[in-house]
């Protein structure tokens, strides 16, 4: 049983580049076509063209030999000193790969970039983050200066770390929350929910809170409450948990 699995791990893990030659002169391609010839002919893959150890060019190829033959006489004459090849196993990721080679890496020889076809763009989605991030702390501060509230030293020491985050923010950072979760609160029969942002905010009835005991007090009568025992979250088999244990 174990021998198939193995067998199987090997095989979901073949390769991408199956060979590859890296910073040869250029001198040596022109001189010596027949004997690169016999090792590239016909392979595809992606190479490099340097101009000492200046990144120049990135391009694909079917036909590796025949591409940097081209370049010996073409736009590209002179301009470069070195070049490097790598053989792909498999053509269908040529395009792909060399897109992404030349996004990263920019060459100037390069006048197009290409495109990521089939890739979606995250930007519009870390705007709205961050847009949502930056009204829950507009509201915090906006509340505070239409409501002041003293503290004493002693319990602003227990609301914001020593690098001025917030309780929650931490836990954030590290994975055990995430940016939009929600968490709940079972009073009195009812349940309330509220949503927790990356800055270590949470949001609870349109109002931005800095920690869960202040989201407490905006729905019990009387009193206070211990926040990280009133909030929970929501497990993955779906039991609710205090916050608290999250601290642990």
């Amino acid at each position: 049983m174990m021998r198939m699995r193995n067998k199987k791990t090997k095989q979901l893990s073949r390769p991408i580049v199956v060979g590859h030659l890296e910073k040869i002169n250029s001198k040596i391609f022109d001189q010596n076509k027949s004997l690169i010839t016999e090792m590239i002919k016909g392979r595809h893959g992606i190479y490099a063209l340097y101009r000492r150890e200046k990144l120049y060019y990135v391009g694909l190829a079917i036909d590796l030999r025949k591409r940097l033959n081209q370049h010996l006489t073409d736009r590209h004459k002179g301009k470069w000193t070195h070049f490097s090849l790598y053989i792909l196993r498999k053509a269908e990721h040529l395009r792909e790969t060399e897109t992404l080679l030349l996004r990263i890496a920019d060459p100037t020889g390069n006048a197009v970039k290409g495109k990521l076809r089939r890739s979606k763009n995250l930007l519009p989605e870390l705007k709205a983050l961050l847009t949502e991030d930056f009204k829950s702390r507009m509201d915090v501060i906006l509340s505070r200066k239409n409501k002041v509230v003293k503290r004493s030293k002693k319990s602003k020491k227990k609301a914001i770390s020593k690098h001025g985050e917030l309780p929650l923010r931490s836990l954030l950072q590290k994975g055990s929350l995430r940016h939009g979760q929600g968490i709940y609160a079972d009073y009195k029969g009812k349940i309330y929910k509220a949503v927790v942002y990356y800055s270590g905010i949470i949001k609870f009835d349109g109002k931005a809170y800095e920690t869960p005991s202040a989201a407490a007090k905006a729905i019990i009568d009387r009193g206070a409450r211990n926040g990280w025992q009133f909030w929970k979250y929501k497990k993955k088999s779906g039991d609710l948990v205090p916050l608290s244990e999250l601290r642990k």
